[in-house]
């Protein structure tokens, strides 16, 4: 068993429940480990330490991924930008969704959603901070799509997810993460079922806790940095 593997998702959970308790949250951020260009014997053995949920950017590096760990039963999310012709394979091998950010995309993955699984659980992408480079719908956008996703019943509306700005401005990114937050709430106003509001990453998971955060999304912190 890798040690280091071991300490690191020991130390991400501590700050993650340490976070969590100061904010006075009744229930603690929920992990995360994003696997992206991580080997499967990497998510197998960080599953054997108890990690159920992974995230991944790309379907395909998904796929093959899963094909291999499939004994394991692991919980599988789509974290990167999706694009309409990967629709099909992210409705059926999929648990989660995090980037849906046009309503253009959520016919498709209702189409493709086995009749016979559960509902795709799926999360609203917001550009939060309205960057040209970076995926995701303007916060004017949020309704409609939602309305989208509660028409369509193989999917499941569970809340938002934003990449803030990695600026060097904590303040900053922490205007961003309120900002968001104040935006689940609303969306929460409307429909009390949404739960999740997925932000915060390796740099600024504790950060984005206290602002509100249910759901921290991390790589680095856990499998250590990525070859260049």
């Amino acid at each position: 068993m890798n040690n280091l593997l071991d300490q690191a998702l020991r130390t991400t959970l501590q700050k993650i429940d340490n976070a969590s308790h100061a904010a006075n949250r009744p229930d603690k951020a929920v992990l995360l480990a994003v696997s992206k260009m991580q080997p499967a014997s990497a998510i197998r053995e960080l599953a054997m330490l108890g990690q159920r949920a992974f995230g991944e950017n790309y379907v395909q590096e998904a796929l093959a991924k899963q094909g291999e760990l499939e004994d394991l039963k692991l919980e599988w999310h789509l974290i990167g930008p999706l694009q309409s012709n990967k629709c099909s394979e992210a409705a059926r091998h999929f648990d989660w969704v995090h980037s849906v950010s046009r309503i253009k995309l959520v016919e498709p993955l209702n189409r493709y959603r086995p009749e016979n699984a559960k509902p795709l659980n799926v999360l609203i992408q917001v550009n939060i901070d309205g960057e040209a480079s970076k995926s995701g719908c303007s916060p004017n956008e949020i309704d409609s799509i939602a309305d989208a996703i509660l028409q369509a019943p193989r999917l499941k509306l569970r809340g938002l997810m934003a990449i803030p700005e990695p600026s060097p401005d904590l303040e900053k990114r922490r205007s961003s993460f309120r900002q968001l937050n104040g935006l689940f709430q609303l969306l929460q106003s409307r429909h009390p079922d949404c739960d999740t509001l997925s932000m915060g990453m390796s740099d600024d998971f504790e950060l984005a806790i206290h602002e509100g955060s249910t759901l921290v999304r991390i790589g680095s912190a856990l499998f250590g940095a990525r070859k260049a």
